[in-house]
């Protein structure tokens, strides 16, 4: 008997339907084939943008002549500034910027309008939240050329005089909490929510298929536990494995990055105990619905690239369509950022962070509670 025979057309067919049927039992795999890809090609092809339109601004205006106006309807038509707010004091304005509510406060000062008229050349103040650079650099780079053309009409006739070649208008551009714009202060910290999201799911997203693939389930089923004891059991130990994380991640921010840190940490370490939560309950109610630990990487893939997509770590967040922000705001790393950033940059204090903290611990007792109901239904 030969022990190598002859290339057979007939096996070689044999054997790829066999894979295609083995392909067709397992339906979770294909669809990640079919569906990572369609993924990848809505989310590069509809929902990033790299210069962001439509930020959101306040508007702190003293002045109610029409060359204030003016200059006002001029930064509207650039679609690079949505003037949402109004605000009374310049505090005002800055707490909006600190809570993330406005990416812009535009200042026209009293007599702004009079000085103008005059040749005074009038400051027209312009703060920006600069944590993400990416998010204001086209809106302000924008501005020199856009106050410039915007009074070329009023400024007719007599007035022709006022259109000097450093413009009529003094230009003072404030970018609050990262000046130098400095990509690290914004990429760095939020490492830490990234590289906790990446570990965190996967670890705990083999946790049960492994005690399946090793025989090792049946020892569990048959203690006197109940499903929340033994899902809570294997998140806990990771949670000190997340806060070493943490920790490694300050450190070098600090030591090697020099980002500053302007808030709280011990609130830091708070909030990131909730975050670490909410990725170890999904990773957990991953791992009870996959069958094996192929599938929970799979699905622990299939989750981990639009969190970071549309989560605002690589691209501006308010540069995404509506309906890409409404499905950023479901993933916890996505307020998570917001926090991380705003307590290190911003020095951010509880209040202000307890409106992104509290949709991460909503997110944690759903994924929680879905994975309890997913254990119990694999005791029956």
């Amino acid at each position: 008997m030969s022990l190598h025979p002859k290339f057979s057309i007939e096996r070689l067919i044999g054997i790829i339907v066999k894979e295609f049927t083995q392909m067709r039992r397992d339906r979770l795999t294909f669809a990640m084939m079919l569906g990572i890809p369609l993924l990848q090609l809505t989310l590069f092809g509809y929902a990033i943008n790299a210069d962001p339109r439509h930020l959101p601004a306040a508007v702190l205006l003293a002045d109610h002549g029409p060359q204030g106006r003016t200059v006002l309807q001029a930064m509207k038509n650039s679609t690079y500034f949505d003037f949402t707010r109004q605000v009374a004091t310049e505090t005002e304005g800055r707490d909006l910027l600190a809570q993330g509510r406005v990416q812009f406060v535009i200042n026209i000062p009293q007599n702004f309008s009079r000085d103008l008229l005059r040749g005074d050349r009038p400051a027209l103040l312009v703060e920006a939240d600069a944590t993400d650079p990416a998010a204001t650099g086209f809106a302000l780079g924008s501005l020199g050329t856009l106050l410039n053309s915007a009074l070329k009409n009023d400024l007719k006739g007599p007035l022709d005089f006022l259109n000097a070649t450093d413009g009529p208008i003094d230009l003072r551009v404030h970018a609050l909490y990262n000046p130098e714009d400095i990509t690290q202060y914004n990429i760095v910290p939020g490492l830490m929510g990234v590289i906790l999201t990446m570990t965190m799911i996967m670890i705990t997203g083999l946790a049960i298929t492994r005690e399946i693939e090793r025989g090792t389930m049946e020892n569990l089923l048959s203690m006197p536990t109940r499903p929340s004891e033994v899902l809570i059991g294997k998140i806990v130990p990771y949670i000190l494995i997340g806060y070493i994380q943490v920790t490694v991640i300050l450190v070098a921010s600090h030591f090697l990055f020099h980002v500053p840190m302007h808030g709280s940490i011990p609130l830091l370490l708070v909030v990131a105990l909730v975050f670490i939560a909410a990725n170890l309950a999904m990773g957990i109610t991953f791992s009870t619905v996959a069958k094996n630990q192929l599938q929970a990487m799979q699905m622990t893939f299939f989750v981990f690239l639009p969190s970071i997509l549309l989560s605002g770590f690589m691209f501006p967040f308010r540069g995404m369509p509506v309906w890409a922000q409404t499905v950023g705001e479901i993933f916890p790393l996505t307020h998570f950022l917001r926090i991380v950033r705003g307590i290190l940059l911003k020095g951010n204090g509880l209040p202000d962070v307890s409106r992104e903290l509290w949709p991460i611990a909503l997110f944690a007792a759903i994924m929680l509670t879905i994975g309890v109901k997913r254990y119990r239904q694999t005791l029956d």
